[in-house]
């Protein structure tokens, strides 16, 4: 079994032993699967395999491996047919598992700051005048003390909202801020392509999870290596919206299917009497003033490609030279990004408490719900996906309580709305196509709405309903907003036009409207 080390770092098994473990695993679910059910999940893994290599070219053994899965569907015997989908399992096994290098994490974390300071600066001339401070560029808040403590006490699953793919090397700097160990992670395969960011994702905690293909022999994969992770002492994370959000909406709707490998490896360590095993959800709330890839982003979502296009490959966050003029442009603004760590969540879905005595009577009183009165385990699959739904549901209450709304975006939600009223209608796709006439704003109109819904957020900040460090003059607000939106976009969402402030880019305008929806503001 794998333990964190006193400095905090995990400390993988060799990939021969991982991969044995995720045999025994498979093995165990697949041999005394009924036999339509097993024929129905390996044929779902041939056809599922074969439609994607139509699409996709294949890799040196592929195609083989299908040809024996087929001929053991078509006259194998039932152990031949299991031998065939252990055979899938390992294959994928060995893809999906990491390469974590405690050395180039160490490395990672001393320059990643520095580095992405020198993204951010415009001051590059001077590498001594840089300002490291972790409240400048990249703000963490929360009860970062709570959750220092918890990793010790047992693992914790980190899940984030999903805007950019800028996401994960920011949340690792963003842990490493919080004075929180290192967590494994899923990423995409397709951003691994980059050979330099493939090199230190894979070694920084991430594991490969390809998103094209769709078998349930695969998610089952991925679910046991999730398993494993947390049982093994890994700290995890995932996001639990599956892709970015298109819209720019914070997540309500959630994939719950790793959240469910959480109960059951909390289940699997209660079955083997560990004293360390407890999971505590922590959600995360990142908020960026600016976002990479909007543009593309809401484009999809209004041409609604986002049900048939799984993952853009094509965005701005594919081009290395796109993502260094975006940091050179942004990145010096105080706070450009801000990363709030939620209150701690079981995984029933029910707030942990900051008293250690009291966390550890909700602790014997959880192990309740799952066993009997003799303290066995009693798995009850039924039962615990209602808790996965009860843990979901606290998820995304959390997230929008963490957010910490940002001036343009609120400048953008104000005119909007006022666009909203000009044409008419408050449907989207007929307003990003609004002339000229309709997208030019009154300035003193915008900035009564503008005072109007600065009240009602500072009326929501002090409820809890999110977080707010706003000025109260809504001229300030909107000089921010103005002087953020020229800062990278090739279009701006807002722009002085005279007197009159104009929605340059309604796309652009309605991505960061979007980012405060929730905030339910009426003006």
């Amino acid at each position: 079994m794998a333990e964190l080390p006193p400095t905090g770092l995990f400390t993988p098994r060799p990939r021969q032993v991982v991969v044995r473990d995720m045999l025994q695993r498979a093995r165990k679910r697949l041999e005394p699967m009924p036999d339509d059910e097993l024929t129905d999940l390996l044929q779902d893994a041939l056809y599922s395999e074969r439609k994607r290599l139509e699409r996709a070219s294949s890799k040196p053994g592929e195609k083989e491996r299908l040809e024996v899965l087929a001929r053991a569907l078509l006259r194998g015997d039932r152990p031949a047919r299991v031998d065939a989908g252990i055979d899938m399992v390992r294959y994928w096994s060995d893809e999906v598992h990491g390469h974590f290098n405690k050395r180039v994490y160490r490395f990672a974390t001393r320059m990643l700051p520095r580095v992405l300071t020198a993204l951010l600066s415009r001051r590059t001339a001077n590498i001594s005048r840089w300002d490291l401070s972790p409240n400048r560029r990249l703000k963490t808040t929360g009860n970062l003390e709570l959750l220092q403590n918890l990793a010790h006490e047992g693992t914790l699953v980190l899940v984030p909202t999903h805007i950019s793919n800028l996401d994960s090397p920011l949340i690792g700097l963003a842990l490493h801020l919080a004075g929180l160990p290192p967590f494994v992670y899923g990423a995409g395969l397709n951003l691994f392509t980059n050979p330099v960011m493939g090199y230190f994702m894979g070694r920084l905690g991430a594991y490969t999870v390809d998103r094209t293909k769709k078998a349930q022999l695969y998610k089952d994969v991925l679910k046991d290596y999730s398993v494993r992770c947390m049982t093994t002492k890994h700290h995890s994370l995932f996001f639990p919206g599956g892709t970015r959000s298109r819209s720019g909406m914070i997540e309500t709707k959630l994939k719950k299917g790793l959240m469910g490998t959480a109960i059951h490896a909390w289940q699997e360590m209660l079955q083997d009497g560990r004293a360390d095993s407890e999971i505590y959800f922590v959600p995360l709330t990142l908020t960026f003033q600016l976002v990479l890839e909007a543009n593309t982003l809401i484009g999809d979502h209004l041409e609604e490609a986002g049900r048939q296009r799984y993952i853009i490959t094509d965005d701005e966050s594919t081009d290395a030279r796109r993502m260094a003029q975006f940091g050179r442009r942004i990145l010096d603004l105080d706070s450009a990004a801000v990363a709030h760590f939620g209150d701690p969540i079981d995984v029933l879905g029910h707030a942990v408490s900051a008293d250690p005595i009291e966390r550890k009577a909700q602790a014997a009183k959880r192990r309740g719900y799952v066993c009997d009165r003799h303290g066995k385990v009693e798995w009850d699959p039924q039962r615990d996906r209602i808790y996965t739904s009860r843990l979901a549901k606290s998820i995304a209450t959390a997230f929008p309580k963490g957010h910490h709304m940002m001036s343009n975006h609120l400048a953008a939600f104000v005119a909007w709305r006022a666009l909203e009223d000009a044409v008419g209608t408050r449907d989207p796709f007929r307003l990003v196509r609004a002339g000229t006439v309709h997208r030019r704003l009154n300035r003193t109109a915008l900035l009564e709405r503008l005072a109007k819904a600065l009240k009602q957020v500072k009326a929501g900040a002090e409820r809890g309903d999110y977080i707010s460090n706003l000025p109260d003059n809504a001229e300030e607000v909107l000089g921010q907003a103005l002087e953020r939106f020229t800062r990278y976009h090739r279009t701006r969402a807002l722009a002085p036009r005279g007197s009159d402030i104009v929605i340059e880019d309604a796309k652009l305008c309605l991505y960061y409207r979007n980012r405060i929806v929730h905030a339910g503001l009426e003006i």
